[in-house]
C-alpha cells in the first residue's frame, strides 16, 4: 500500500467513527458568523446611543453565543486530533 492509500483508509476510518463532525463544524462556524454579525448590529447600536439596557443585555448573548461557538470548534479539533494519533 502507498503512503496515499495509508492516509485514505486513516480518513475513511476517522469518518466511520465520527460521521457528522463535517457537519457540526459547519454549524459552529454558521452560528459563530451569525453570532458576530449580530454583535456587531448590537454594538453599533449601542455606539450610537440609540441602544438601551435591552440592547446590551442582547449583545452579551451574542458574544457568548460566539465564544460558546469557538469554544465546541477548538474541542472539536482537539477530539480529532486526539481520534487520529489514536488511530495510527
Amino acid at each position: 500500500m502507498s503512503a496515499w492509500d495509508d492516509e485514505r483508509w486513516l480518513r475513511l476510518r476517522e469518518e466511520a467513527k465520527a460521521p457528522y463532525r463535517g457537519l457540526r463544524q459547519f454549524i459552529y462556524l454558521a452560528f459563530g458568523l451569525s453570532g458576530a454579525i449580530g454583535a456587531l448590529v448590537f454594538a453599533a447600536d449601542l455606539l450610537s446611543g440609540a441602544g438601551d439596557l435591552r440592547t446590551g443585555v442582547n449583545l452579551l448573548l451574542q458574544l457568548g453565543l460566539v465564544a460558546l461557538m469557538v469554544a465546541l470548534w477548538r474541542w472539536e479539533r482537539r477530539h480529532s486530533q486526539r481520534q487520529r494519533h489514536r488511530l495510527r
